[in-house]
């Protein structure tokens, strides 16, 4: 079986050492294995946990709760109903987070061609009777 040191799970990643070091320190890396020095040793299925965590970590959940399930994980079974209402909370997380990430578009797109206009006027007068944007002057 293929092991991996921990920079190039860093690298794999796109982590740093350290910040692997710090989820090790945290509880979320019980799975991974140690070589009788202490070296960290990575196997395929940890680095795919270690992705489990950065997507819940991209969401905004913070270590504690991400700890959490990983606990629930090593728990078996019995946890199977915690770690599905939790995906499920995640998952309406990110819907919302999507929904105002589609309206921040629409506005930089609607800048956008108000700019582009603009441009191609050579003037924001152009704009003007449309009370689009709002000048602010120095």
């Amino acid at each position: 079986m293929k092991t991996y040191s921990i920079s190039e799970v860093a690298k794999e990643l796109n982590l740093t050492a350290y910040t692997l070091r710090y989820y090790d320190k945290e509880g979320l890396m019980p799975f991974v294995e140690r070589t009788s020095n202490g070296t960290r040793l990575f196997k395929e299925s940890d680095i795919g946990a270690l992705k489990v965590i950065e997507c819940l970590k991209s969401t905004g959940m913070p270590i504690k709760e991400i700890k959490n399930f990983i606990d629930w994980c090593s728990d078996g079974d019995s946890t199977l109903q915690q770690r599905y209402d939790m995906f499920m909370e995640r998952k309406a997380c990110v819907e919302a987070q999507v929904e105002e990430l589609k309206k921040t578009m629409e506005l930089i797109e609607h800048k956008c061609l108000y700019y582009k206009t603009a441009l191609e006027a050579g003037t924001e007068d152009i704009h003007k009777n449309n009370k689009i944007e709002i000048s602010i002057t120095n």
